[in-house]
């Protein structure tokens, strides 16, 4: 009996033993002293001597495995705690903090300058501007940003904001859900990105004008500003989308698929790319939809429609109006209007 119940015992012995080795080596429990006592006389603790190691190395703490594998062999990476803190502590604060300010700019900017008029009103001619593959590709881009943008924000604020609302239960179906639509539309934003640049590049290119237009604020200060097809504002933004695409787009690939054979490394700094990149231009995203619609009279009907009042292309892209102002049209059922928004004479 005594035999059976030592071989009962031992593999639970051995179980609770090697679970209490991996809890100190975590460091949820107290790692050993260095020495321990033994039959009256201190002598070298090799767990304590291996914890010291540990914690003082600056890289993985690598070993042997027989799993084979991609960091198989790696003991603890002292870099996870690094990346913790640079994401608890940097990353979502500061993120927010940058939205939230970009968002309170772009409140006290139309209380101080309100919405931009089109000057003399609408003429009735309208002017062609941006054909049907460039709208589509500007609003596949735009919707899928969003949706991406909306899940994102999500997993990174979800936590401090859904939860007071729709508790614990609820905001884990929602961020269940977003993980998922954010991984598996994820994919697809690189080939948006390169549809956008592949499109609207022509004409994006800076030169000596824009300078004059940068100098005198774009116009926004009731002050104008002579602009080509594109406004330096305009091509700042066209730029910023391309290049903070290109490392939303690799980094989330590489969040997306280990099976690239990326270590926790790639990983973590990939996050952070992540994470830097989609605050940027989720603010830059909330100012251009402003100057879309609420901000300027106008503006949307060149990709929603094709087509902008000439009055308009003449007031913020005269140097573009000046080529293109014997294409001038005015639609079926519409009558033309002077300068002053009135029928002429």
């Amino acid at each position: 009996m005594l035999i059976v119940t030592r071989m009962i015992h031992a593999p639970c012995l051995t179980g609770l033993l090697a679970a209490w080795l991996a809890v100190a080596i975590l460091g949820l429990v107290p790692a050993p002293q260095t020495l321990a006592e033994e039959g009256g006389s201190l002598v070298p603790n090799p767990g304590a001597e291996l914890w010291r190691a540990v914690r003082q190395k600056e890289g993985p703490v690598v070993g042997d495995t027989k799993a084979q594998g991609v960091e198989a062999g790696v003991l603890i990476d002292r870099a996870g705690e690094w990346w913790r803190r640079i994401r608890v502590e940097k990353l979502v604060p500061y993120g927010a903090g940058f939205i939230g300010l970009n968002v309170a700019l772009i409140v006290l900017w139309y209380l101080f300058r309100g919405r931009i008029r089109i000057d003399g009103g609408r003429s009735g001619r309208l002017v062609p501007r941006f054909d049907l593959a460039q709208r589509l590709a500007h609003w596949f881009l735009a919707s899928l940003f969003l949706l991406l943008a909306v899940t994102g924000l999500v997993l990174l604020y979800g936590r401090f904001l859904l939860i007071p609302l729709v508790g614990e239960a609820g905001f884990s179906v929602i961020a269940s859900a977003s993980k998922e639509a954010h991984n598996l539309f994820g994919p697809i934003f690189p080939f948006a990105v390169i549809a956008v640049f592949l499109l609207f590049l022509g004409g994006n290119g800076f030169k000596v004008v824009d300078l004059k237009w940068i100098i005198r604020g774009g116009g926004l200060m009731r002050r104008h500003a002579p602009a080509g097809y594109y406004n330096a504002g305009e091509k700042l933004w066209f730029w910023a989308v391309i290049l903070l695409g290109v490392a939303l787009s690799v980094s989330g690939l590489i969040l997306d698929f280990p099976i690239f054979g990326q270590g926790r490394q790639w990983m973590e700094w990939s996050l952070i790319v992540h994470g830097v990149a989609a605050v940027l231009l989720i603010a830059g995203f909330l100012g251009h939809i402003y100057l879309a619609t609420l901000g300027m009279e106008g503006a949307i009907e060149s990709i929603t429609d094709g087509r902008v009042d000439a009055n308009w292309a003449k007031q913020h892209h005269d140097l573009w109006y000046e080529q293109v102002k014997d294409q001038e049209q005015t639609p079926p059922g519409k009558t033309e209007r002077g300068p002053a928004g009135k029928q002429p004479a």
